[in-house]
């Protein structure tokens, strides 16, 4: 079952921020995310805030698109009443759960919300996750049609015994077909992918990177598998059923990735992620390790504006009743201080090519500089220009990298 909600202030319950949110806002960029909390099944691995048919207790699927479009006004209303500057949305990205399982007119519908509120940029990207099993030509087409740009299929794996171990219902041979029309439609395609799965061998992993790459996407995401605890993985592993995922194999694995898509012409631009060129990395996952604002519409989404943070009820009950009512879903929410804000800018800039200038660091972050250097973590030649950049090795092990530049604060 999905984890719990984090700990934080109460949110009031018209959702009102403080003025100070507005402060700069003209030079961060405006996001907006919809989480869609519906799976057909429960993958064995996955503590993502979704829900199956028969967890739903009430809730129902044909109600949602209102809810979500209900949102997104009262958003528009809670940014105007805090006097933040009118932006166009960037980046929108449809999330879950599965998206797709909602009719394509659904999907449709809350995008229209989001573009008659706020507007799109010029050339805004508009992305939706699918699993391969959930969609068809013609749904595909649809959502092209109606503005999105990308899809991210849920590809997983190759390897038919590892898609067994994780839950996934999808047959490998679907995978081709669902490229193939969205390319027909017109829309950019990024393919997931999962190791050190129990059970998988690293030639398991290398036939799912082979298979993926001749797909040719524009852009790959390759994350290692995490145990979490209430999962049923976590259970069978707990059982005995299953071996815990070994952390050297997934080290081969992530080094065999980066060698095999390097070679085929993509670049690293995040630590779990991959694109031909610059145009196909993901801009929305950017804005949030760059630090902009979002604005996270549906049941347990996250929101972050101006440093003030917040997340929705979970349960899709529970936020169809705060629609209803007329009152903001937010369950809680904290103000980032100096500090907080320092340690989540070193721990997500430092995981993207890009970055972070050392000029930011503090006085004995930057003397720690020299020694993630010599000890292979960072890029000498980036840091003599000026910016932290994350050697493989350094990628491999960027959570000491982190706790190197941040150790020194109080």
């Amino acid at each position: 079952m999905p984890g719990a909600l984090p700990l934080g202030d109460p949110a009031p319950r018209d959702g009102a921020l403080p003025a100070s949110v507005a402060d700069g806002a003209e030079h961060r960029h405006f996001g907006v995310y919809l989480h869609v909390p519906f799976c057909r099944v429960r993958c064995g691995y996955c503590d993502f805030n979704t829900y199956t048919a028969d967890e739903l207790r009430g809730a129902k699927r044909s109600d949602y698109a209102s809810q979500a479009v209900a949102e997104v006004a009262l958003a528009a209303g809670v940014l105007e009443r805090a006097e933040v500057p009118a932006r166009r949305a960037s980046t929108v990205f449809f999330g879950g759960g599965t998206p797709t399982l909602l009719p394509a007119a659904d999907l449709t519908r809350m995008l229209s919300a989001v573009v008659d509120t706020w507007g799109l940029e010029p050339g805004a990207e508009v992305t939706t996750e699918a699993n391969p099993d959930s969609v068809d030509a013609r749904y595909l087409a649809d959502l092209a049609a109606a503005g999105f740009t990308r899809v991210s299929f849920g590809m997983q794996s190759a390897v038919p015994h590892v898609l067994a171990t994780l839950d996934r219902t999808h047959d490998p041979e679907r995978i081709p077909l669902v490229v193939q029309w969205a390319r027909d439609a017109g829309l950019d395609v990024s393919l997931d992918l999962i190791y050190g799965t129990p059970g998988e061998s690293l030639d398991d992993w290398r036939v799912s990177l082979e298979q993926a790459l001749a797909q040719r996407p524009d852009h790959l995401s390759a994350y290692a598998l995490i145990v979490e605890e209430g999962t049923k993985l976590a259970s069978r592993i707990r059982r005995g059923e299953l071996e815990m995922p070994d952390d050297d194999l997934q080290a081969d694995m992530y080094e065999l990735a980066d060698e095999l898509l390097g070679a085929a012409g993509f670049y690293w631009y995040e630590v779990s992620n991959w694109a031909q060129e610059d145009s196909h990395a993901s801009r929305h996952n950017l804005a949030y390790w760059q630090g902009h604002d979002w604005w996270g519409v549906g049941p347990g989404a996250h929101s972050h504006v101006g440093g003030v943070r917040w997340w929705n009820v979970k349960h899709p009950a529970a936020y169809a009743d705060r629609i209803v009512a007329g009152e903001s879903p937010a369950a809680g929410r904290e103000s980032l201080d100096e500090r907080t804000r320092y340690v989540e800018s070193v721990l997500l800039r430092s995981r993207i090519r890009e970055g972070l200038p050392i000029a930011g660091l503090d006085p004995t972050a930057r003397t720690a500089v020299a020694g993630l250097i010599a000890d292979g973590l960072v890029n000498g030649a980036a840091a003599l220009a000026g910016r932290i950049e994350l050697t493989l090795r350094g990628r491999l092990l960027a959570d000491a990298v982190v706790r190197r530049l941040t150790e020194s604060v109080d």
